[in-house]
């Protein structure tokens, strides 16, 4: 074979070889986000009151990101379970999760191991809501407020538990400040979820709880449990009347929230489009009476910057309280 023909295959091979790395323009170019069907991790079951509220937000989002939000429902561990599934996924746009305070900064202030950082493993999109959750009684328990609750379960010692929807909750946090405050014991009792706390309600197997403002409407419509006090630094629209924890002298007054997050390394231009999109949903009349009629009538427009900032302070609040009441849970 002569030198020239050699020549002629070494240059041939090298042009292969540089194929790869020809311009994008020669390339196909990959579709713009959103291409696919987007995941919404929740941590919490069908049925209950923040599934009932990402159902109506994923569907408002879907039509206008012109793609299926799919609800992936992942209950249990207080949202830890969720949370985490949601930092391990790819940060590409297509995970996305849909989460209250109580499963992320709460937390993050109480859970002494964590397999996530509310800070550094996820990124603040948008917050959806704000407001507070309410402690409910068995509607046969004769007491209409905090104090009266208090003189019960004082005369007779021993006799009540209180639920949660789980170790760290919200609900959890804020009864163990009212049996601080009050001096008044009583055994916490964590629910995977919180329609089985009110099955256990019906059933007489317990009688006291804090569930989540939406849920909680049916129920306290229909007679099956008794609302006797609200979270949060404003009365909640539904039952009118009731008073907070903080107008009933528990030194309480921190807002619950819902929030969208994406995992750490999603892009930036992903992140703005989501979050001008939730925005713009947001501002919809008819999802702001379907949200009123779930009980949650703030709906706040932030930057994605002020939400991080909203969950940055927060999670200082939060630990803040920890500290104060020596309140730390074991994961």
């Amino acid at each position: 074979m002569s030198d020239s023909t050699l020549r002629q295959r070494r240059a041939l091979l090298c042009s292969l070889a540089a194929a790869p790395l020809l311009p994008a323009t020669a390339r196909a170019a990959e579709p713009p986000w959103p291409a696919k069907p987007i995941r919404l991790v929740l941590p919490a079951a069908g049925g209950s009151g923040p599934d009932i509220l990402a159902r109506v937000f994923a569907e408002r989002l879907a039509a206008a990101l012109k793609q299926p939000v799919l609800v992936d429902n992942r209950p249990g561990a207080n949202g830890i379970l969720a949370v985490s599934a949601a930092v391990k996924s790819p940060g590409d746009g297509y995970t996305v999760l849909f989460a209250s305070s109580s499963f992320t900064v709460v937390n993050q202030a109480v859970q002494t191991k964590l397999p996530f950082d509310v800070l550094t493993d996820l990124v603040p999109v948008a917050q959806i809501a704000s407001g507070g959750i309410h402690l409910v009684v068995h509607p046969q328990l004769p007491v209409r407020n905090i104090k009266e609750l208090v003189a019960l379960v004082k005369s007779r010692p021993g006799d009540f538990d209180y639920a949660t929807w789980g170790i760290g909750s919200t609900g959890h946090l804020v009864m163990e400040l009212i049996k601080q405050h009050t001096g008044i014991q009583m055994r916490h009792i964590p629910y995977k979820t919180v329609s089985q706390i009110y099955q256990d309600i019906q059933g007489d197997r317990i009688q006291i709880a804090f569930v989540d403002a939406t849920s909680s409407l049916g129920q306290i419509k229909g007679g099956k449990v008794r609302a006797i006090a609200s979270t949060g630094s404003q009365r909640m629209p539904e039952p009118p009347g009731l008073p907070t924890v903080a107008e009933q002298g528990i030194p309480f007054d921190a807002d619950a929230w819902y929030g969208v997050f994406v995992p750490k390394g999603t892009p930036a231009p992903i992140v703005e489009t989501l979050h001008a999109e939730i925005n713009r949903t947001l501002t919809a009349p008819e999802l702001r009476e379907r949200f009123a009629q779930l009980n949650l009538a703030r709906l706040p427009i932030k930057t994605a910057a002020e939400f991080g900032q909203t969950v940055a302070a927060d999670l200082k609040v939060w630990q803040g309280i920890a500290r104060r009441f020596d309140i730390r849970i074991e994961s």
